[in-house]
């Protein structure tokens, strides 16, 4: 075994997978699991650990994995996460734990995401079980939001006795993790469902259909003994750039076309839930959900463009998701930006007008900034175009909140433990620090139980 070099992971054929909705990383096999795992080197000094938003006990799972310890490395991993399937799946290991890996410095890190996706799919294929319901301690605490912050935090209070009810809009908990990735890189009825059932085990309640702020508000929940309040309603209010023709019918938020394929099985021809995309369809910015509307698109019959301002080395999308798009015959438009969106007599999209752009000086960002060229204006045919210039936080929540402070972006202020201005009120995930990753509202909503924990005992 060659110590600086992971072991590959299977994955179906691009051409294949580009026309269906299976997931396309299988996973390791357990003698592939068992040999990545022996190369990790257990180090005293982890900072693999350190670079991991939830804190894992990264060496201790990997080491019970390296021994065929299995179920020992699916109880070292639960005791740190609530959702390492999902975790496994979609985090940006290559710019946290597996940035930290000491064999990264003369060849590949240590696989810790695919060993983290292996383990929980090992614990869900074989029914080990990962928590037993603790005693009650007479504390009930009320959870807004059922995504990857308000679950997290929601177990975590649940583990220490806390008699915890999660409010959540949608008809289905999960939050971005059945709306907003598809079902390629995150199957809802085995991984996710599951992963949300472990919630159930531990005598968490989840209400779903219930619009904090309408249905119900902050202070009508404390009335009815909630003792703290724990926010997590994530950032989905969609950005648009406010060019001519974004009312054309044919323009989506990439919030609303991932919601209709993901949540509302668009994709599936025995729902009646359909959504035209046509032949040609432009994806507009670089990031993760930019690349999950483009290949989904493809997946549902098109030609796909992506169309962004700067180069590939500033797409801010995990290289693993490129690479895939890239493989799936996904075609980058680079130093390009759209100008006005242009359609038909019947007011559909027909066309997208863009033009060329160049690199400046560095903006407040850090990045060069793009300049236009004036004079390139380009005309690209499409029937469908998908806005994924990020997100908001929808100021429902803080509009029927008093004494609530919010900041410029309509984003819930908080300090590091997810205290807000209001006395028993705590905040965490996109809601505070607008759209960000998975496992940063995981390590949010982590941080925040502690924190309420305290509160409440006084």
């Amino acid at each position: 075994m060659d110590r600086f070099t992971r072991i590959p992971v299977a994955e179906q054929d691009p051409k294949i997978r580009s026309t269906n909705f299976d997931e396309v990383c299988l996973g390791y096999t357990k003698e592939e699991a068992v040999l990545e795992a022996k190369r990790c080197l257990q180090c005293k000094k982890p900072m693999c650990v350190t670079g991991c938003p939830v804190s894992v006990d990264i060496p201790g799972f990997i080491g019970r994995l390296a021994e065929e310890d299995f179920e020992g490395a699916v109880h070292t991993l639960f005791k740190h996460t609530s959702l390492p399937a999902v975790c496994g799946r979609v985090c940006p290991q290559e710019n946290q734990c597996e940035k930290h890996c000491v064999l990264a410095n003369k060849g590949d890190a240590v696989s810790i995401g695919k060993l983290e996706r292996f383990t929980a799919d090992y614990a869900r294929e074989n029914k080990v079980e990962v928590f037993k319901k603790p005693e009650l301690n007479g504390h009930k605490v009320a959870v807004v939001g059922a995504g990857p912050s308000g679950i997290t935090c929601a177990g975590e209070l649940a583990k220490k006795g806390y008699k915890v009810t999660v409010f959540e809009a949608l008809h289905k908990p999960g939050g971005v993790l059945v709306y907003g990735i598809p079902e390629f890189r995150l199957p809802k009825e085995t991984v996710v469902k599951s992963e949300i059932d472990n919630l159930s085990k531990l005598g968490v309640t989840i209400e779903t259909n219930v619009v904090v702020g309408r249905t119900i508000t902050i202070d009508e929940i404390f009335e009815e003994g909630f003792e703290a309040v724990y926010i997590a309603s994530g950032a989905g209010l969609p950005k648009f750039m406010g060019i001519p023709g974004e009312n054309h019918n044919g323009v989506f938020s990439a919030n609303e076309f991932l919601t209709r394929n993901n949540l509302m099985k668009a994709f599936r021809k025995d729902y009646d839930t359909p959504i035209k995309v046509g032949d040609k369809v432009a994806v507009v910015g670089g990031g993760n959900v930019a690349m999950d509307a483009a290949r989904t698109a493809k997946r549902l019959g098109a030609d796909v463009y992506v169309i962004y301002r700067r180069t590939q080395e500033e797409l801010p999308a995990r290289l693993e998701e490129v690479h895939h798009a890239i493989e799936e015959g996904i075609i980058f438009e680079f130093l390009t930006a759209p100008i006005e969106i242009k359609g038909n007599d019947d007011g559909w999209v027909s066309s997208i007008e863009c033009i060329r752009m160049e690199l400046g000086e560095p903006d407040e960002s850090g990045r060069r900034r793009p300049i236009e060229i004036k004079g390139s204006e380009f005309t690209i045919d499409v029937d469908t175009v998908i806005m994924s210039l990020g997100t908001s936080p929808n100021p429902l929540i803080s509009a029927t909140t008093k004494g609530l402070e919010v900041n410029k972006r309509q984003c819930i202020v908080a300090d590091e433990h997810g205290q807000t201005s209001r006395d028993g009120i705590f905040a965490g995930g996109d809601i505070v620090t607008g759209a960000a990753t998975v496992i940063l509202a995981m390590g949010a909503g982590k941080d925040a139980a502690e924190a309420i924990d305290k509160y409440v005992r006084g």
